[in-house]
């Protein structure tokens, strides 16, 4: 199957990113064949269109199964297997960000959290404690948030992606109306401690007219 120099420029620059991604070069190459392949394809049409061993594409399938980013299926009258990518960009995306978390992400945050279970032994130990401590805050609430995101349908989360500057825009104006009214209101507290404190009136009281003439 002969790839047409569109096809083949995607595929070359998919391998060449995939050892960036955390996948080799053949992986990256064989997913960017199924994701454009306008039908599912059996192993030796990969081998063929790629110039792969037929070993290569085997053990290549088999780590794009393990990501979930192959589907298998078959042909009827044909015992081989046939591949393809799933259709939906936006889950493609969900199953990498996913796989990622659970291969990178999550092993992380497990020997952060248990560090933190350790007694340090010295000021060494408790500051570099510290300093873990505040990445795995950090590294949990973004999984948090991530945990969010993926519970949205695809609408949503798409309309949520689209707002952008928007949403930085709308916390900025936020950041600055909390100010000012931290500003006003300092304000008047100075204010109204610096006014100076009412005369006491005169404890005597003012003699009449009649007493005066008396």
């Amino acid at each position: 199957m002969q790839l047409s120099p569109l096809i083949q420029r995607f595929v070359l620059h998919f391998g060449e990113m995939g050892s960036r991604w955390g996948i080799n070069r053949t992986v990256g190459q064989i997913y960017a064949l199924l994701f454009t392949a306008s039908r599912p394809l059996n192993a030796d049409e990969i081998a063929e269109s790629l110039g792969f061993s037929r070993s290569n594409v085997s053990i290549g399938l088999k780590e794009l199964e393990s990501w979930s980013l192959v589907r298998l299926s078959h042909q009827p009258g044909d015992r081989r297997e046939y591949f393809s990518a799933p259709d939906d960009v936006w889950a493609i995306f969900r199953t990498l960000a996913e796989e990622r978390r659970r291969r990178e992400i999550d092993p992380t945050l497990s020997m952060l959290r248990e560090v933190q279970l350790e007694t340090p032994t010295s000021p060494e130990d408790l500051h570099a404690q510290a300093r873990m401590k505040e990445m795995y805050g950090l590294i949990f609430l973004v999984t948090t948030w991530f945990g969010d995101m993926q519970k949205l349908d695809v609408a949503t989360l798409e309309k949520l992606m689209r707002l952008g500057s928007r949403v930085t825009k709308l916390l900025d104006v936020k950041d600055r109306l909390t100010s000012a009214i931290g500003i006003g209101r300092e304000k008047a507290s100075n204010k109204a401690s610096s006014k100076p404190a009412p005369r006491e009136a005169a404890k005597a009281p003012a003699k009449s007219a009649r007493s005066r003439k008396e």
